[in-house]
């Protein structure tokens, strides 16, 4: 009984495919693949996945695309770390107040707010920030920079945030909206500040006591208890008040010159 002899054939790794030794050369500059088609022709799911697969490994950008918005990634784990976005997803969470977050950075960033520690000072002030990015902001206030005017008043601010916080007064739009209680905000400051009602955080922490609070304003004034500081003065009888609220009951209810 007779056989044919069969080529010496070289199996790609990858592929799986049964090679020629005369093409080794000439997959070294052009990629291969099997085709994966269906009975009418169709390019099938197989082939798909395949595509994904080796275009993820040669490091095509664009491989692995959101099934939400269409955005495209290198790879899977980029991928993965986006779909967060659209999921909900927040799987990193605060040991101290039990607030979650979808990202390890952001995660990082909130901690360095528990630990009150700042690190960088501005060398024409006595203030003292958690990051960088908050100390060159504050530069701009010595600097007098203001670029951004407002188009409904002439106003001009520093930041653009500043800005778009300040044009909703003239718009009246309430933008920022609770998750939690469906209560709106016309900026970001003031939702992150009703926020922390919901999640019981205080990261403002006095540096005599250790008491903690939600608000700086809050801590300021309480700091007030241990420097003897009273900045609040009666215009009529020139006492003087720790707190804005001690003042204004004074004005209504204590003071003998204050006209009623």
């Amino acid at each position: 009984m007779e056989f044919e002899e069969e080529p010496c054939r070289i199996k790609d790794e990858d592929t799986e495919e049964q090679t020629d030794p005369m093409d080794v050369n000439v997959l070294k500059h052009e990629f291969r693949r099997p085709h994966f088609t269906n009975e009418d022709g169709n390019i099938s799911q197989t082939e798909n996945n395949f595509i994904q697969k080796s275009a993820g490994k040669t490091g095509v950008k664009g491989s692995f695309a959101c099934s939400e918005c269409g955005k495209s990634f290198a790879d899977k784990s980029k991928l993965n770390r986006h779909m967060r976005i659209h999921t909900g997803e927040k799987p990193f969470t605060c040991t101290q107040c039990g607030k979650s977050f979808t990202y390890r950075s952001i995660l990082e960033d909130h901690l360095r707010r528990h630990s009150g520690v700042k690190s960088f000072s501005c060398d024409q002030c006595d203030k003292t920030f958690v990051f960088s990015s908050s100390l060159n902001s504050h530069l701009k206030v010595h600097a007098g920079l203001k670029p951004h005017i407002c188009t409904f008043c002439g106003k001009s601010f520093s930041l653009l945030k500043y800005l778009k916080d300040h044009e909703s007064i003239h718009t009246g739009v309430r933008a920022y909206v609770c998750s939690d209680c469906g209560k709106s905000f016309s900026t970001s400051s003031h939702l992150k500040k009703h926020q922390r009602v919901h999640t019981g955080e205080k990261p403002h922490k006095c540096s005599h006591c250790e008491k903690c609070f939600a608000r700086s304003d809050y801590l300021k004034e309480h700091e007030r208890i241990h420097t003897g500081e009273k900045p609040h003065q009666c215009s009529s009888c020139r006492k003087s008040f720790t707190q804005s609220s001690s003042l204004q009951y004074h004005k209504r209810k204590g003071c003998p010159k204050f006209p009623k």
